[in-house]
């Protein structure tokens, strides 16, 4: 495996039409929003979860890209799977959870990715993973529409007696029609050699973000879409540039008079010009 010598920072741009990109739990699952702006937020987490698919998905969780937060995992009886490699066995009992700490970061993909708490159970400590998102926020403010639909069944007896045969069970679904959304993403370098993240993890990472919406279909969803994968690649490890100086580099600017309803709406740009020179810059995609 490479090392990681580089810090890297990136812009991503994702898009939904007709769908929830991320529902709110606590408000009848509307799509997130911000309260003041109207902008459209999709979380974090939201966005490491779809990576975390399509790294399941891609790789059939083979030894050292299994995923510890996923559907249904027990995350102590996994932590405590750790204490019995012979290696945390062998270890001195002041070294038991660093090493136990080391072979999770091994074996799973998302915590030397995204890191992990881990002092439950037996201990495997906390790890501070070198990948880290920001709220991805919509450029424009969004129209988080709900819709009345029909299922032509229902779901006990009873319902079907109460309506006399008619069964018919109605319900909402909410969608955004049209949401352009930009996220910020931070790799630090110093902390992907503390967990082992590699050049090969961080080609996996940018293949997640090309293709996790083409493995996350749903009829919630609508059509979501990676639209730009925007990298600033540093000279060194502890990089040459502020983030926030190399993001503003890029402008998203909408082109259309009315709602923008699809990406062509808009015009993405980068200040190449403005780019130091010990920084570089690829669009991904």
């Amino acid at each position: 495996m490479s090392e990681l010598k580089n810090r890297i920072d990136f812009v991503y741009i994702f898009d939904v039409q007709d769908g929830n990109p991320n529902g709110d739990p606590d408000a009848g699952n509307l799509p997130r929003v911000d309260a003041e702006t109207g902008m459209g937020l999709v979380t974090d987490v939201c966005l490491k979860r779809k990576v975390r698919n399509y790294v399941q998905v891609a790789k059939g969780c083979a030894d050292g890209y299994d995923i510890f937060i996923k559907e249904k995992a027990v995350l102590n009886t996994l932590i405590d799977a750790a204490h019995e490699e012979e290696t945390v066995k062998q270890a001195a009992e002041k070294d038991k959870t660093a090493e136990a700490r080391t072979v999770m970061c091994r074996k799973y993909y998302d915590i030397r990715t995204f890191g992990a708490v881990m002092s439950t159970g037996k201990n495997a400590g906390q790890v501070r993973g070198p990948i880290q998102f920001t709220f991805a926020r919509s450029v424009d403010p969004i129209a988080a529409m709900e819709h009345s639909i029909t299922r032509m069944a229902v779901a006990t007896e009873k319902e079907a007696e109460k309506q006399g045969g008619d069964n018919r069970t109605m319900g909402r679904k909410a969608t955004v029609p049209y949401g352009l959304y930009v996220c910020h993403g931070f790799i630090s370098a110093s902390l992907a050699q503390q967990t082992g993240f590699s050049e090969e993890d961080l080609s996996l990472f940018w293949d997640a973000l090309k293709n996790m919406f083409d493995m996350d279909r749903s009829a919630a969803r609508g059509l979501m879409s990676a639209q730009k994968l925007i990298v600033f690649k540093h000279d060194t490890v502890l990089g040459c540039a502020p983030a926030n100086k190399l993001f503003d580099l890029v402008k998203v600017e909408k082109q259309c008079d009315g709602a923008p309803r699809r990406f062509e709406d808009y015009r993405v740009t980068i200040d190449r010009a403005g780019v130091p020179a010990n920084v570089t810059v690829e669009e991904l995609i």
